[in-house]
């Protein structure tokens, strides 16, 4: 039986049991329906239960009053849910040979992921790393050695957030900056007594809050921008206060950063900081510069 065969049996067993609890014969009959080519028996489906757990955290009971298997137990948390996005995408890719004719990528490759595997080995288990590192706007690539703790994606591109040994601080590095990377013998402790996915809490983006605080921050959508960014909230505060005719007005409490100045100019028109005064200045700022280029 192929790795393969297996992950897709998986993902459907998840998907058919997430809609609602079902019994052996209805769960056989569905993964049939969705590929008639999978093997599927008893002990096969006592073998993923196993390993369904083990893999993705989920847990499958049988309930012996309805004859039901169930889910009892589910992670739902950022990891699982790209996890789950993952196996969709794998699926629709594995569907036949001529997938490629009916599917279009994005043009824009995210640079730097194949460092994903060795710096997560690294954080994982506590591995000091040696980079040469270039930013955008130096020539030369400089070393530095860090101590990495956590990966974080923003807008497709990948970020390594880490203690630094030179500037003894935490600071942000780039994927596709890093040039290449050795794994040291030396382990560490976590000098920063700080949980770092907390660290961006009430960030939009990848920059470091540098111990600034959160702010009430009150935007104005039109109807159709708002149905959008309600489909996708700028951040996990979000929260829709009003909706008056064709207006939409949303609250986030967060760091009013140069990342989030970025999201609402790409939102044009259809946007109004309310609060605080201080952004809606500094997005008038931005858009009168912007007008200047083109004058």
């Amino acid at each position: 039986m192929s790795r393969k065969e297996t992950i897709i049996r998986h993902k459907i067993i998840i998907q058919k049991l997430r809609s609602r609890a079902l019994t052996f014969e209805e769960l056989s009959d569905r993964i049939l329906q969705e590929d008639s080519g999978i093997k599927f028996s008893k002990r096969t489906f006592q073998r993923d239960i196993i390993e369904i757990l083990d893999l993705y955290g989920i847990e499958i009971k049988f309930n012996r009053s309805n004859q039901n298997y169930e889910i009892r137990s589910e992670i739902t948390d950022d990891y699982s849910q790209r996890m789950f996005e993952a196996l969709d995408i794998f699926q629709a890719l594995n569907f036949n040979n001529t997938t490629h004719s009916f599917i279009q990528f994005d043009t824009r490759k995210p640079k730097g992921t194949e460092h994903l595997n060795g710096l997560l080995h690294s954080i994982q288990n506590r591995f000091q790393i040696k980079i040469n590192y270039r930013k955008f706007w130096e020539e030369e690539a400089e070393q530095r050695i860090i101590e990495p703790y956590l990966l974080k994606e923003f807008k497709a591109r990948w970020y390594v957030i880490a203690f630094d040994l030179e500037k003894k601080d935490l600071r942000i590095f780039g994927l596709d900056r890093i040039i290449n990377f050795r794994i040291l013998e030396t382990k560490f402790q976590f000098p920063v007594k700080k949980d770092v996915k907390k660290y961006f809490e009430d960030c939009f983006g990848i920059i470091s809050p540098n111990n600034r605080k959160p702010e009430k921050i009150k935007l104005l959508f039109t109807e159709n921008q708002g149905k959008y960014i309600k489909t996708m909230p700028l951040h996990s505060s979000q929260k829709i206060t009003e909706i008056i005719d064709d207006k939409m007005t949303v609250e986030l409490n967060l760091i009013p950063s140069y990342d989030f100045e970025m999201e609402l100019l790409s939102q044009g028109e259809f946007v109004k900081v309310l609060e605080p005064k201080s952004l809606a200045e500094n997005l008038k700022n931005r858009m009168e510069n912007m007008i200047k280029v083109y004058e």
